[in-house]
This record gives C-alpha cells, structure tokens and sequence, in this order.
C-alpha cells in the first residue's frame, strides 16, 4: 500500500479513459446497511496525522447528506451525492435496465448499480481520476483487476450505455485482460473496490485533514482586496448578511452578500483620526461595535486614536447612529464622546470593542505603552486605579448622574472599592489584540459567551486568555506562564488567572486573537478557537478537553495543491494577519497584508474553507434581507493566484446517453407529453398525445380519482400473479407476460421478445394501463435491496424525467424514435 501521504495524491495510471458512473461492490464489498454501518463508525474516529484527503467528482468536498438517498443507500452516511443527483443515477439505471430487457439480454442489475453508484463515493475523484485539471475526467471507474474481471464477464454488454469510448468498448469485446488493465488505476488503494477497505484512507473519512507534520490542511478564498491595513470585519446583526471593513487610516466600507463594495463609505473619520504611514505603526481607527439591537435603533460604537492641539494624544470611545436616510451611511453630526483616556506613549493602544451577552459594552485598553509596564510602582495594568492596561465594563443604554455617558452596570467586580475605578472588569492585561464572544456549540449551545482575547507579549511569550469577572491576569508579574517581575511575581496576592495557552518568541512574536469556529460550512472545525502571529503569519487552533478542562494546540496550514484543488480556492496569504472576523453566519475570516502600513493598500481578506467536508447542499443558505443601495457598487475582483483556474475546472460530466436500438414497447401510464427528451446528439424521442376518443374515454373525475386508483392497483396485483404463472409457458403466451422483464429473459431470446412485443395487441388492449418500469423494478429489488415507495407514483415524481406526472388521467402513450 502507498503512504498515506501519497495517498492523497491524485493516482496517475492509466487516464485513457474518464466520466460519470458509480459502482458498489457485489460479494466483495459488505452488504449496504453494513458498509453504512463501518462508515458511520468511520466518521468518529480520531484524527490521526497524514490521512488521506477524500474527494468528490465534481471536486467539492464530501459531506453527510441533508436528506437520505433512495438509490445509492450506501453512501447516505457520508458520500458526494445530495438527493437530486441520487435520483438522476436511479433514473440513468433504470433507463438502462430498460434497454436491456428490450435486447433480452442479461441485467447483471446489481454489479451495474455498484459501478453507477460510485459517483457517490467520496473518493469519486480518485476512482474517475479526476483531480488533474488538463486530462477528461474517466468514464468508468477505476476497477481493481479482480473485480473487473468478474465484471467484464458478467456486464460487459452493459459498456453501450456507460460509455462512448470506442477503444474502450472494442476492447471489453476481445480482451478481458487488456481492458481491466485500461480500466485499473495504479495506486491500488483508490480502484474499486479497495478504497472501502483500506484502513489508510477510511480512518479520517470526513474529517480534516492533517499532514505529515501534523498540521490541519485548510483552503482559503478570497473576499476582499486593496484595503490599507484593514484592521477589523464585522457584521451589524440586522439580518443584512452586510460586513463593515475598517481601515487603519479612519474608513469603514460596506460590503455586499455577493461580494461587492460600495462606492460611499459607511463611514470617514480620516480628519480626526490619528495615523501615520510609518511601519507597523499602532495608532490610528481600532475598534467598532454595532449595538445589539442596531437594527432598531442605529447605534453603533467606535474607539480610535486622536492628538489633542498636536501634542496630547488619547484613545476615544465614542457612540454614532446611522443615518435616517440610507442604511449604508454613518451621520457624520451624531458622534457623542463617551470616554477618553490619555495615551503616555504610541505603541498599546489596545482597540478592541464587543458587547456581551449580557448587553454590556467590553473595552479593552493597552498599559499605556514602551516596555515593561513601566508607569508608577506596579505599572498601570496592576493599578486597579487607572483605566489602561484593563477590560472595561460599561452600560450604554442610559447615562450617570454625575455627568458620564454611560452607567456603571450593578455587579461590576470592584464598585465599592475606593482604589478602584468602577468601570474596570479585569485587570493585569498588555496590550489585548482582538478578543471574540463564543457563540456556542450549535447544538449545546456549550460555551456560548465565553470572551477570548489574545494578548500580546513583551520579549518571551504570546498568550491566550478567557476573560474572567475581576480576574488579574499578572502582566507585569507575569509574561504567559512565567514571571516578568520576580518581586511581583512571588506576591502571594497576585492570585492571578492563568492563559489557556501561551507560546514561545520561537513561534511567534505577536499574537493575533481569533474566534471559536461556530459556523455551518465546515463542521470538522466546530469548536476549534482559530488565532495566529502577526508578525510570524503562523496560524493556529485551539482544542478543548472538556474532561480535563485544558486547550491542546493543533497547527493551521495551509493545504497542499491537491488539497485545495477546488475551484476559487487558494493555499496563500500575506504574511501579516492583522485581525479576525465572523460573518453572520458564523462562517470564519482573518485579514491580512503584505506590508503594514496605514497607506498601504496590500490589504485582504481571506475566508477559511475546510477542503475534507462542506455541509449538505442546502443546509448553510441564507436568507438576508434586502440592502437599499443608492449609490454605486464596485464588483469584486479576485487578485490572488488560486490552486486551479476557474477556466480550467474540471467538473462531474453529463449522464452518459445512448442511442434505442430498438422500438420500446407501447406503455400506459398517468403521463402527458409535454417535452422532447433527447437521448443522443442523433436521436430524440418525441411523445404524441393519444386520439381525442381514448382521452375521453379514460377521463376520470375528480371525485372518482382515489376510487379508480384503488381498483387499479388490486388489478395490478392480479396481473403480477397470472405473469408468474404465464412465465413458465413458451414464448406464445400472451405478450403481457413480457411486463415481468427479469423473469421472462431466460425463456425469451431478443428475437423472439420483439416479434411478441410487434404481434401482439393484449397490451394495447388492456384496460390495467401499467408503468413499464414498475414490475421490473419489484423484481430486481430483490436482487439490489432498493426500497421504493409507491412505485406507480412517487419514483416518478422524485426522478427528473421531464414530464408532467397527472394521476387524474389514464392514457395510452405512443414513443416514436427519429434516427
């Protein structure tokens, strides 16, 4: 067997071929309800490092799908089909099931299903050798020699239907040994059927993937470009689906749903902000919060940095309220100051504002800046007396007597200590950069308001906190898990709150903190806190084990060509990640540039998808309410390079179609022609409506409808019991006895079947008017363990057949074949 790292490589053999069918397989493969069984397991198995990266056809990733699959039941648990394309592959199956018994020749029904169903498959891209844009994608899949033997002895006739390739097909007809070497793939872990046993390749199915180094393979896609030094995302909560970019230099843009910028800003504060074009420079627009209830009252917060008559500068927190007549526009006159704190150096500026579950406003300010925490005897991040170096706590919904523009809400930590100021929720931080609400395990809702904040370090250690009510978090005592100041650090007051997680200068020398991933697109990341180092470009994850209450570390990168082989995606990004975002959906982003400067506009946004496992089809839409535009919008133009051109992606092939060969048998039915269904580029079938007589004579009314049904179906099993007693007699029966297609194909030769389907009028004049399908589809279910449902009308109405379906109506259908 290949490693596993080779695994995930795509299998290069013979591409002589390529297309669309799916198999399972016969006495080699467990039975279905058992394979679901061994997936089901599967999917909870422990990451285990370097797994291979399973794939679909159509090169997205595998998911579980949202509704159960009639057809291709075995892979219902986990596979590459949603219920749509399940019923396009019953209808293909059918249609050649058909064709088969019209020819009188063998079905082999149930190895034909194996091969069509491996379109599902979630390894469907390596068994149609897929992954390498430039080559067809094969026709068949790959088959393993053994099964393609037993394969091309049983099935071989059946190749017309599933292919158009001539060499293929020539070959099936004169040498078995050479066409299942065509049809073999040279990594035997990925031919059919030995991509369900491996144990290399099913121990991750579904999950994400890791490589040999250990690290967590994620794809990327592009979101927005040409910011400078975009320093925050976010979304107002007004069901909008909206983001708001801020930019160092005092902008904040509106971004559209489908990705497009408008021409006006929200909102222009570059006259009043505080910013210069020098590197890596930390002053300047830091922080915005919408209100939680924006949508009906408009308020919005913001925190930046100001210079007081060209000397004094400060951080202010100030409240806006959008304006009355457009909803992507800030009022630049509704500006009111709520707090300002003097600023004794450049650098810490903190920036960070978020409302918490509670309603509450959190701010979180720097220890004023140079190195140390060098202000007064214990630094301002342990001087519960000054507003820097803290997280603060304050209600904005009203104002204090006193003259403030907020209140103090009630159970703040330290309101009734005189060394205190009442605002102060915790203390002994640095210089938090970006700290995030959980919103909380989806189904559990486990975690939800948890604050997470990265703070940055000063010479040996990043770290990642939990906020706490009242908790010191040791700075300047403690860097991460180590003393800083040894006097204060041994105090036995400090009693100070520990990080969840700190890392070495080694690693990183700036954190950058992110969000807990509570989004629906990628499930395997759910519950992983998601962060990196901005000026590494390192990222990172955090996983919690709740048994022993500790976070365990698993590194980000970014996967590796054939991991992001998806159209859009990208496996790059700008070494500088200055902050992290959520979108209302929950879905995860970070921005990033490739030079940090206020004027640069090298800014972009990236968002994270997981290449192992997308949800459902379906499951993650949303529905936003529409957004006025008055002004213009700026579509969205891609700038980064992505795994693979757009132009270039290959995508699952159309059903194979195939020509009649034969004049199909007059069948009745509840169908009324309305469409042409082509069958080959040369072949159309065209359905007539019956004479005017026979629609008069079958119309039913409304109120007899159920009636009539009943009386049809108890006929429809009196027709079943004399076909099974008919089957045994010579081929001068009735033709009726050709309905039961399985049974009748040993004493019927294709001759003889359409002389009796020519001759004979019994079907025509029948008044039990059947689908053709219907007993061929009771007897082979037996044989391939399908269950369906009412099969006069409901296999019908799941398949795409175009038609319309009318069960008021009993009518005789004529086909006519135009060569």
């Amino acid at each position: 067997m290949t490693s596993t790292r080779d695994a995930a490589l795509h299998p290069r053999g013979a591409a002589v071929l390529r297309a669309v069918v799916r198999p399972r397989s016969s006495k080699r493969t467990p039975s279905p309800p058992g394979f679901i069984l061994l997936v089901s397991v599967m999917l909870f198995v422990p990451i285990q490092p370097a797994a291979a990266h399973p794939q679909c056809l159509d090169f997205e990733p595998p998911f579980k799908p949202k509704w159960h699959l009639e057809f291709c039941t075995q892979y219902e648990e986990f596979g590459c089909c949603d219920q749509k394309t399940d019923n396009t592959i019953a209808e293909r199956y059918w249609d050649i099931i058909d064709q088969l018994e019209i020819a009188g020749l063998e079905l082999c029904a149930e190895m034909l299903k194996e091969v069509m169903c491996q379109e599902c498959s979630p390894y469907a891209a390596h068994l149609f050798d897929a992954e390498d844009p430039y080559t067809a994608v094969r026709e068949l899949p790959g088959l393993c020699f053994g099964y393609c033997s037993e394969f091309h002895g049983k099935c071989r006739h059946v190749l017309k239907y599933l292919t158009e390739n001539r060499l293929l097909r020539g070959t099936s007809e004169r040498d078995m040994s050479t066409f299942c070497t065509m049809v073999d793939l040279s990594d035997q872990d990925y031919c059919y059927p030995n991509v369900l046993k491996s144990p290399g390749l099913s121990r991750n199915l579904g999950q994400v993937v890791e490589d040999h180094r250990g690290c967590l393979q994620l794809c990327l896609t592009e979101v927005a470009n040409n910011l400078r030094n975009p320093v925050l995302m976010l979304h107002s909560g007004d069901g909008t689906h909206r983001m708001f970019i801020a930019e160092q230099v005092g902008f904040v843009w509106v971004y559209l749903r489908d990705g497009s910028r408008l021409e006006q800003p929200f909102l222009d504060l570059s006259g009043e902000v505080m910013t210069t074009p020098w590197l890596g420079d930390e002053r300047g627009f830091l922080g915005m919060a919408f209100h939680p209830k924006y949508r009906d009252n408009g308020r919005f917060f913001i925190y930046y940095s100001i210079q007081v008559n060209s000397k004094l500068e400060k951080i202010r927190i100030s409240e806006m309220k959008v304006s009355a007549s457009d909803m992507n526009m800030a009022d630049p006159y509704s500006e009111r100051v709520i707090l300002e704190i003097e600023e004794p150096a450049a650098n810490h500026n903190g920036g960070q504002l978020l409302f918490g579950l509670d309603g509450c406003l959190y701010i979180f300010t720097g220890d004023g800046g140079k190195a140390g925490d060098p202000f007064g005897k214990y630094g301002n991040s342990q001087n519960k007396s000054a507003l820097l170096g803290k997280v603060l706590r304050i209600d904005v919904d009203g104002s204090d007597p006193g003259g403030q523009q907020y209140r103090i809400p009630p159970d703040n930590p330290f309101l009734g200590d005189v060394d205190a100021r009442p605002e102060v929720f915790a203390y002994g931080v640095r210089n938090m950069w970006r700290c995030s609400v959980d919103r909380g395990d989806p189904v559990s809702r486990y975690g939800r308001g948890r604050i997470f904040c990265g703070d940055v370090g000063q010479n040996r250690y990043e770290e990642i906190d939990i906020i706490v009510k009242g908790g010191n978090f040791g700075w300047r005592a403690k860097e991460g898990f180590e003393c800083y100041d040894l006097k204060l650090c041994h105090n036995s007051s400090l009693n100070d709150v520990l990080p969840i997680f700190a890392y070495s200068h080694h690693v990183g020398k700036s954190v950058t903190g992110g969000y807990v991933y509570r989004g629906c697109e990628s499930p395997n990341l759910n519950g992983l806190y998601i962060f990196a180092d901005f000026m590494s470009g390192r990222i990172m994850a955090l996983e919690e084990d709740r048994t022993t209450e500790s976070w365990k570390e698993k590194s980000v990168c970014m996967g590796e060509k054939k991991t992001c082989s998806f159209p859009g995606l990208i496996n790059h990004h700008h070494k500088f990640i200055i902050s992290f975002a959520e979108d209302e959906a929950g879905e995860l982003y970070f921005l990033a540039t490739a030079y940090p400067s206020a004027i640069s506009p090298s800014g972009t946004v990236f968002k994270f998808m997981d290449p192992s496992r997308r949800s459902p089809p379906g499951k993650c839409k949303q529905k936003p309410l529409p957004v006025k535009v008055r002004g213009k919008k700026f579509p969205f133009v891609p700038m980064e390079l992505t795994v693979l051109d757009t132009n270039e992606k290959p995508t699952r092939p159309p059903p194979r179609k195939f020509k009649l060969t034969t004049k199909p048998p007059v069948t009745s039915s509840h169908i009324e022609p309305t469409t042409t269904r082509t069958m080959t580029p040369g072949a159309t079938v065209k359905l007539k409506s019956p004479a005017k007589e026979a629609k008069k004579k079958n119309k039913l009314k409304p109120w007899k409808k159920d009636k009539m049904l009943n009386k049809q179906q108890a006929k429809k099993n009196t027709l079943r019991q004399k076909t099974k007693k008919q089957s045994k007699k010579p081929a001068a029966t009735k033709p009726v006895v050709v309905r039961n297609k399985i049974k009748l194909k040993k004493n019927l030769n294709a001759t003889e079947s359409l002389d009796a389907l020519k001759s004979s009028n019994g079907l025509r004049d029948n008044k039990i008017h059947t689908k053709r399908k219907i007993p061929l589809r009771n007897a082979a279910q037996k044989q391939t363990g399908l269950k369906i449902k009412e099969p006069a009308t409901q296999f019908m109405n799941d398949t795409k057949t175009h038609l319309n379906v009318k069960n008021n109506q009993t009518t005789r259908n004529q086909l006519k074949v135009k060569n």
